[in-house]
């Protein structure tokens, strides 16, 4: 069972709906889940049992860290959720100290598989995970710009009048405000976006605002509803299901990069291919110089704010 092992740290509305997306998708024979609420933990498992003659066979459970040491994929979703009039990055000092200690007491479980971190600031968390951890790189994932670029799809699909699924489209950098569109590789259908608006009837000022609405997405829906969760947990199942299914499948993950866009010791969002070790490869897409300074703006945010916390001694 260890191949298709899955341990779930925290239970928030994150967390329950990544569990609830794995049971009815059939991603994973096992399920733990962690949470200090204890009883949530295991309200949820016995829930989501419930579902299982309408799913796929799965052994669900309330699990403790010593649960981590035959796991597959641990992924990591507990932390301080990001509130109404907050950045991600406003939540870094809150959750490191979360992340230390809790990073320390999977190692400790004897566990060796992959880390999958979703918990924001994702992209400064997934370093930390890495850091603390002492695991290799390609071991460590964060959600990165897998949900931007979702919902970019998204956007255009819907503007342009297509299945999202028809769009191929990046969202790089940073999981915040410094993230940025590859318009340049976006295509419909293979067909590349410039000549998707040549060939029709297409508002260009309409399709430049799909970003917009992108990138103040989850500020919308944080404001309307409190938080977002459906989305990313779609997320994760999909990675979960590309490491445990061995798929080489690509995604705009948090992902560490050592020379890759110029850029050194540093988890930010870029195409990656994901499968059975975690990261095989980093993807370099050929940016334009706009994209390029794009992605250095938003690395250079980044690690400012590693220099500042992980990096410094009130950290250590």
């Amino acid at each position: 069972m260890k191949d298709n092992k899955v341990i779930l740290v925290g239970d928030g509305a994150v967390g329950s709906s990544f569990a609830y997306a794995c049971t009815i998708l059939g991603i994973g024979r096992e399920l733990g889940i962690i949470d200090l609420n204890e009883n949530k933990a295991e309200g949820d498992s016995m829930d989501l049992s419930d579902a299982l003659s309408f799913s796929n066979p799965k052994d669900i459970y309330k699990a403790t860290y010593d649960d981590c040491k035959d796991a597959k994929v641990v992924v990591i979703t507990a932390g301080s959720p990001q509130k109404s009039g907050e950045t991600r990055l406003d939540l870094v000092d809150k959750n490191l100290k979360i992340f230390k200690d809790m990073v320390g007491k999977i190692v400790d479980s004897g566990f060796d598989g992959i880390f999958l971190v979703a918990s924001n600031p994702v992209d400064i968390l997934t370093y930390a995970t890495w850091k603390y951890s002492g695991f290799p790189s390609n071991k460590v994932i964060g959600s990165g710009t897998t949900l931007d670029s979702s919902r970019f799809k998204k956007e255009i699909a819907n503007l342009v009048g297509v299945d999202p699924r028809s769009v191929n489209a990046y969202i790089l950098g940073e999981h915040g405000d410094t993230e940025f569109p590859v318009w340049s590789h976006t295509n419909i259908g293979g067909l590349p976006l410039y000549e998707w608006v040549k060939n029709n009837e297409t508002d260009e000022n309409a399709l430049l605002e799909t970003f917009d609405k992108v990138k103040n997405a989850a500020y919308e829906i944080i404001e309307k509803k409190g938080a977002t969760f459906y989305g990313i947990a779609m997320a994760l199942a999909m990675l979960t299901k590309a490491i445990l299914n061995d798929e080489n499948s690509i995604y705009p993950v948090s992902s560490y990069l050592d020379g890759e866009y110029g850029l050194k010791d540093i988890f930010i969002g870029a195409p990656a291919i994901i499968n059975k070790d975690g990261i095989k490869w980093v993807i370099e897409v050929p940016l334009t110089d706009t994209e390029n300074e794009r992605m250095q703006d938003s690395a250079r945010l980044l690690n400012q704010v590693i220099e500042k916390t992980i990096k410094s001694d009130k950290n250590k």
